[in-house]
């Protein structure tokens, strides 16, 4: 399996989360969907978990330090 991150500091958000998940793709998707619901106030439904898999990363993409959010995509 791919080792894949979820990354907080990639989105604009109310906390300025800075949060980064690293790992292989089903453990980052079940600790970001975690994440998202306890700090972030989402409900964690099929459809929560559809769009924080299309949002993770490629390990490789990872950078050290601080990141500048982009908004968070509504569709």
């Amino acid at each position: 399996m791919t080792r894949k991150i979820a990354d907080c500091r990639r989105f604009e958000s109310d906390s300025n989360c800075s949060l980064t998940i690293i790992g292989e793709e089903d453990e980052v998707l079940a600790t970001a969907a975690q994440h998202a619901t306890t700090v972030h106030g989402h409900q964690d439904t099929p459809e929560l978990r559809i769009q924080l898999r299309q949002l993770l990363e490629p390990e490789s993409s990872y950078i050290a330090g601080v990141r500048q959010p982009e908004p968070f995509p509504t569709s």
